[in-house]
């Protein structure tokens, strides 16, 4: 099945996975890879240097930065926020950007916020609203602002 692309949505990418869905005024950059049977809902944006792994879902309004890595299964959230300089100014552009990875089968709670340099790790979840400072480990569940344990890995 090829990419479903709705008439409103801008993709520049050909690197899209056979059965995902993009959705109403949607934007992907040329350099963006995106996995197979993935949902972009409306009002995404997709960086050029992200990959997407397969079967995620971005809920409307994720915005996705230069230096992103999303794995398998994962899910964001509607208007999860992530962050890749961290001493942002208008026309002023660091070296590098910082990676933010989120691990397989990873969720992103709305609203969440991932600082750059940050890994989630595989099966994490970031719970709604959340500051995530600092790595999550895998399988370990986070809440608040800064985020911090409270179920799983590191409790």
């Amino acid at each position: 099945m090829t990419p479903r692309i709705h008439p409103t949505a801008e993709v520049q990418t050909d690197a899209i996975g056979e059965g995902t869905q993009v959705w109403q005024y949607t934007v992907v950059l040329a350099g963006a890879k995106i996995g197979c049977d993935c949902n972009l809902n409306a009002h995404c944006f997709v960086e050029n240097d992200v990959v997407i792994g397969d079967r995620v879902t971005l809920k409307c309004g994720v915005y996705l930065w230069d230096g992103m890595r999303v794995g398998d299964d994962v899910f964001i959230g509607p208007n999860a926020t992530f962050v890749n300089d961290k001493y942002p100014r208008s026309k002023h552009y660091p070296a590098a950007f910082l990676p933010v990875t989120i691990g397989k089968g990873a969720s992103i709670g709305a609203n969440a916020t991932i600082l750059g340099g940050v890994t989630v790790g595989d099966g994490a979840m970031v719970g709604a609203g959340a500051v995530v400072t600092r790595d999550v480990p895998a399988g370990a569940l986070v809440v608040g602002n800064p985020a911090r344990v409270v179920r799983g890995n590191g409790a």
